[in-house]
């Protein structure tokens, strides 16, 4: 019966052992870090004052599309007028150069417009890659081995993300933002039918078709077009 006792107790010292010893092991750092790219961007100083250009640069060139139609407009009511005292062949090729003249424009709106937009993608990847220091000092800190973007996370704990400390971080290295300055006047359209300088909006298409001798209605919402008058 001893012996028995004896060999149970091992039993039990043997399997107590290891569990012991786990419990008492270090805990082992998470690994992993959250960050949210979004709120780095739109939640940083640098972040706001990038929004804040681009949605003034957006209004000027909202505003120069807009005087550049009102003009292009005006010259197309002009044409309309002239067209009963002018051959046809004449008209024609007038209204051929308003068409060219307007796609120039348009064009050049529109490829102003993706500039802006290209300008702003870059000054954002600018900040990311100037947080990329704090971000590592953060890792360090937390002894993470991986930081996540918080779209590619399906669940995690708050003590995970390391956003606020990264923006505030970011933010002391910061220098204030100057006062932002008030948007120039747009430019009128130039003679010939170059686009003035600026960002902006796309511009609408106006079209004059070739004189007929019955023109379809033109759209309400758009200028008239000079071969809709008989």
């Amino acid at each position: 019966m001893h012996g028995l006792a004896v060999a149970a107790l091992a039993c039990v010292l043997a399997l107590a052992g290891p569990a012991q010893a786990q419990s008492e092991a270090p805990q082992v750092p998470a690994g992993v870090a959250v960050i949210d790219q979004g709120r780095l961007i739109t939640d940083t100083a640098m972040g706001r004052a990038l929004e804040q250009r681009f949605q003034t640069a957006s209004r000027a060139l909202i505003a120069e599309n807009r005087e550049i139609e009102a003009a292009l407009e005006a010259e197309e009511r002009a044409l309309t007028v002239r067209r009963a005292n002018i051959e046809p062949a004449e008209f024609r090729r007038l209204a051929s150069e308003f068409d060219a003249k307007v796609e120039g424009i348009r064009n050049a709106q529109e490829a102003k417009s993706r500039t802006l937009t290209r300008q702003r993608d870059e000054e954002r990847q600018r900040i990311v890659e100037q947080a990329l220091p704090i971000l590592a000092r953060l890792m360090q800190d937390r002894e993470a081995l991986v930081l996540i973007d918080r779209a590619s996370v399906v669940i995690s704990r708050d003590a995970a993300d390391i956003t606020d400390e990264a923006i505030a971080r970011l933010d002391a290295l910061t220098p204030p933002a100057p006062a932002a300055e008030e948007a120039p006047e747009p430019a009128g359209t130039p003679e010939g039918g170059a686009a003035p300088s600026g960002p902006g909006a796309l511009l609408p298409p106006v079209s004059v078709p070739p004189a007929v001798d019955t023109a379809p209605e033109t759209p309400d919402d758009r200028p008239q077009s000079p071969a809709a008058t008989p």
